[in-house]
């Protein structure tokens, strides 16, 4: 099944399809993917094997791991000492690695839909789509989708207001 959904996926462009809207359909086919090994892992006789073991401990005093998640990837590292308790934890979550391409997504939505002084309508859908493209978990932990609560100003070069959009 994931290889239809990939055969129909590549038929979006020519060649890789660079649109981020089609982030959150790219990973659906990841997760469909996944389903379909996952179900063949559960069968292997080596792995539901008797003999397999694993005995859990701590092997080692400090730890970075990788995972994939929905909304990127997820940069973890840890430090424990005696007895497990953690004394140091470092994440890099994906909301901080999107932020950079959020903001230029931001910034182009802006170039197209502010006028002169004037915010236009239409904004607001845009700048959430904008965000729940790079950030798919904060946007939608938080609200469904057209009714985010978002508050946009627009202010002058001496910080004035000049307009605002809002809902929420």
């Amino acid at each position: 099944m994931a290889d239809r959904e990939l055969a129909e996926f590549r038929q979006l462009g020519r060649g890789t399809v660079l649109s981020s809207f089609h982030y959150h359909y790219a990973r659906l086919i990841e997760i469909l993917f996944a389903i379909e090994r996952i179900s063949e892992l559960i069968d292997d006789p080596e792995i539901i094997s008797t003999q397999v073991r694993s005995l859990a401990r701590r092997n080692r005093w400090e730890g970075v791991g990788v995972s994939e998640a929905p909304r990127g990837t997820l940069f973890h590292h840890y430090k424990v000492r005696e007895g497990g308790l953690l004394t140091w934890v470092n994440l890099l979550i994906a909301t901080g690695q999107n932020n950079l391409a959020m903001n230029q997504t931001i910034l182009q939505i802006a170039k197209h839909y502010v006028n002169g002084n004037q915010l236009q309508e239409g904004m607001l859908n845009h700048v959430e789509a904008g965000i729940r493209a790079y950030d798919p978990c904060l946007s939608c932990s938080t609200h469904a989708a057209g009714i985010m609560p978002l508050h946009i100003e627009l202010l002058g070069p001496s910080g004035e207001l000049l307009d605002e959009l809002g809902r929420g």
